[in-house]
């Protein structure tokens, strides 16, 4: 049975495809560090406020460029497996809310998959979530011939449910997929001959998604994930760093036990779970190969919650388990976590850079104060190296969206911050299955007062000063920022009014009219 996309497994794997000149890494790193030293001790200052804004965002800049270097220093690092080591499987799909015929397909790859001994069990949660049909899924268990486990007790969402689930079976070895990861069928004998080393607790494999063409949403959410499975899992990979991501992966039983099964205070709780494995001593793996396919989100309100998600849950490393205040990591796993975590600050630092502009529209107000061409000297070359370096990390598949939605995401990251610093509660939500349709631009109302802002505030600095040097050096920074915002607002808006099925309908409807 045929159970994924036509697309060829060569092609799929097209993002796994990255080996940076060491070359073009330090060079990235050297002119980030000179424009920060400009910055700080070349350029005359202007406003001291806006000039520690602005110093500080760079500095958090350079931290992220020179642990991304670190980790990309060399991604063909590959763990060696034993193909002759087997041991029982149990493999877990748990499943609440999610469409019967998703459900299905996924349990029936996993049937095919060829290993000796593994055992299915459907986690079925919909009991638990109050939930009337949640029989359909014991029923649906029975008829495809694996077995259900329904929990009647709620507490911990999928964690919670997992871990219901381990204490009912018995494989030393784990394996889970969520309900729309399809895995290959050589999907168990790739990540098992990594346990033929005892200190193993965890192996895992990319996510990747089989829908990502079919609309704007799923396009733009896999492009993003092309430089974490890519790259940045292959360098973690290099460091003992590599992160547990919920889905197609092995966990070792007796390692589980001993972090006291898959975390379920926190809603990121597979990095969580796997950052307390690293903390015990233990090793990962990750297989660069895509060996199971699953499914984006494919609206822009599911795509903001599991971002959101993501955001709150990986934060808890920077403010609740700090790894530098951890015994049991390497320096190099503590530097890893922190600057994986550390991304979802970078909200903060958008917000700030997207300020400083708008600021000297309205008050003439600068950081420091140099001529246009001066600043374009120093920026433009570093600029044109970091985003070449990001190219040639993912072989050439990362885009403006993808860049374009990690910038544009601001908004998101600053309220999982400040979730986290106020001690919020947040609740695990089920990423959708299937779409919501609707209008969603009140989650982009940010970004189109800021644009707002911007045109008004323009025609303040144009009246002041005309079009001087400043004033331009602020449009191009305000260009670019509203550049990378309109993708985003694009995506919250009614999809029928811009995308080009909808285009090419309305202009065979005028043609009619004519």
């Amino acid at each position: 049975m045929e159970f994924y996309t036509t697309t060829s497994q060569e092609k799929k794997e097209n993002f796994l495809k990255n080996d940076v000149s060491r070359f073009l890494i330090s060079l990235t790193v050297i002119l980030a560090i000179i424009y920060l030293y400009a910055m700080m001790f070349i350029f005359p200052r202007g406003n001291f406020y806006l000039f520690v804004f602005l110093v500080l965002g760079q500095a958090y800049q350079l931290f992220q460029i020179i642990t991304f270097a670190h980790t990309i220093w060399d991604t063909n690092y590959e763990a060696k497996g034993d193909r002759n080591f087997f041991a029982p499987v149990d493999v877990l799909i748990p499943v609440s809310i999610e469409p019967r015929e998703i459900i299905s397909q996924t349990v029936k790859a996993a049937s095919e998959m060829d290993y000796p001994s593994f055992k299915i069990y459907l986690l079925n949660d919909a009991y638990v979530m109050g939930k009337e049909n949640w029989r359909e899924i014991e029923k649906l268990a029975e008829e495809l011939g694996v077995e259900c486990i329904t929990r009647t007790k709620a507490g911990g969402a999928k964690a919670g449910n997992i871990n219901n689930a381990v204490k009912q079976t018995t494989a030393p070895f784990i394996a889970v997929f969520d309900s729309d990861h399809i895995p290959h069928q050589d999907f168990l004998r790739e990540l098992m001959a990594h346990f033929g080393d005892s200190k193993v607790a965890f192996v895992q494999a990319p996510q990747y998604y089989r829908n990502q063409e079919e609309s704007y949403i799923t396009e733009a959410a896999w492009q993003q994930q092309l430089l974490f499975f890519g790259p940045i899992c292959k360098g973690k990979n290099r460091l003992n760093s590599a992160p547990m991501c919920g889905t197609n992966m092995i966990i070792r039983r007796t390692a589980l036990a001993e972090v006291g099964g898959i975390c379920d205070t926190n809603i990121a709780e597979d990095f969580i779970t796997g950052f307390f494995l690293h903390q015990r001593g233990w090793k990962s793996v990750y297989v660069p190969k895509v060996l199971a396919e699953g499914m984006a989100p494919e609206d822009f309100l599911s795509y903001c919650k599991q971002q959101f998600r993501w955001a709150r849950g990986s934060l808890e490393v920077l403010f609740k388990y700090n790894p530098f205040f951890k015994r049991g990591f390497t320096w190099t796993q503590r530097f890893q976590y922190v600057s994986s975590a550390s991304y979802y600050v970078s909200g903060v630092i958008v917000l700030l850079n997207a300020l400083i502009p708008v600021i000297f529209f309205y008050t003439g107000l600068v950081p420091f104060v140099i001529s246009t061409m001066g600043l374009a000297l120093i920026f433009i070359p570093y600029f044109i190296v970091v985003i070449y370096m990001l190219q040639c990390s993912t072989n050439f598949t990362y885009t403006f969206r993808a860049l374009a939605f990690s910038i544009a995401s601001f908004p998101i990251h600053i309220k999982a911050v400040f979730a986290v610093l106020t001690n919020q509660k947040s609740v695990f939500v089920v990423t959708p299955k299937n779409k919501i349709s609707g209008n969603f631009l009140s989650l982009v109302i940010p970004h189109v007062v800021y644009i707002c802002i911007v045109f008004f505030g323009l025609g303040i600095a144009i009246a002041r000063e005309g079009i001087s040097p400043s004033v331009v050096t602020n449009i191009a920074w305000v260009t670019f920022n509203i550049a990378t915002f309109i993708p985003f607002i694009m995506a919250a808006a009614p999809q029928e009014l811009w995308s080009a099925e909808s285009l090419v309908k309305k202009r065979r409807e005028i043609s009619l009219v004519r």
